[in-house]
Formats: structure tokens, sequence, C-alpha cells
């Protein structure tokens, strides 16, 4: 019996919605990775970008559990003497709420080039409308 390994081009994509309102965040971007990789195809193949779209909505209104809101921080660096900036969720939300799912997200693909390619395929809104109506997405429930 030979390993099966999908190839780039036979690969199908489809587009699924998540509504991530009154949601836990870990467990919306545990499901939206999970798709964007394609883990719940039969196809799946490590090496192969064969996951599917994710549209995320009502970002704005994800939860986090505890005192996450408030305790937790987001660090990022500019590169030069002092360029330390540390944010935590209730400043990002009020800044740029979408930002919450991506970084969630973006944490658990890949750190490479693949994982790049895979996050280029998620669109996360703050509110309920998003302009993807012609590719026919399918609601998928958490």
């Amino acid at each position: 019996m030979k390993t099966f390994s999908a190839k780039p081009q036979e690969v199908e994509r489809k587009w699924y919605v998540i509504d991530a309102a009154n949601k836990v965040l870990g467990r919306v971007a545990v499901e939206a990775a999970n798709i964007l990789r394609g883990k719940n195809k039969p196809i799946f193949t490590p090496h192969v970008d064969c996951g599917d779209y994710v549209i995320v909505i009502n970002a704005d209104k994800v939860v986090l559990t505890g005192n996450k809101e408030n305790a937790k921080i987001y660090t990022r660096f500019s590169g030069y003497v002092g360029g330390k900036k540390v944010e935590t969720p209730k400043k990002i939300r009020a800044r740029r709420p979408q930002l919450l799912v991506e970084l969630a997200v973006k944490g658990m693909v890949p750190h490479n080039r693949l994982g790049r390619a895979q996050l280029g395929k998620l669109k996360v809104y703050a509110g309920a409308e998003h302009p993807h109506d012609a590719q026919q997405p399918v609601t998928h429930n958490i």
C-alpha cells in the first residue's frame, strides 16, 4: 500500500463562515486553523496547502475566559532601542478587534511559508457583514 500525498492542483477549496459572537477565542481559533490547514479533510498532507477559506464574523464579540482581557499581554518589537510595545486584549479590541482572532490563528498554523500561505485564506471581520457572498460560504458551527 502506498502513502497518499495530495498535489496542490488537485485540492478543491470551499468557503466556511464561523460566527465568533459569544464564543471563546481559543475555540474559534482552533476551528479556523484546522480548516485553514485542511485537517478536516481525508486528503490532508502536512507539506501541502490543502485547506479551505475561512471567514470569521463578529470578531469584536469574541470572549476571553478568566481575567485574560486585562492580564494577558501581546508584545511586539520594532527593532529599535526602546521599541518594545506591550498591549492587553482590551486595548487591541478597542483599536482593531479582528486582530485578536488573527493573532490567535497565526500561532496555530506552521511558522513558515506554508503557514503564511494558509493565513492568506483567513478573512476576519469585526461585524456581522462580509463581502464574500459570491463564494457561497457554508456556515461552520462550533
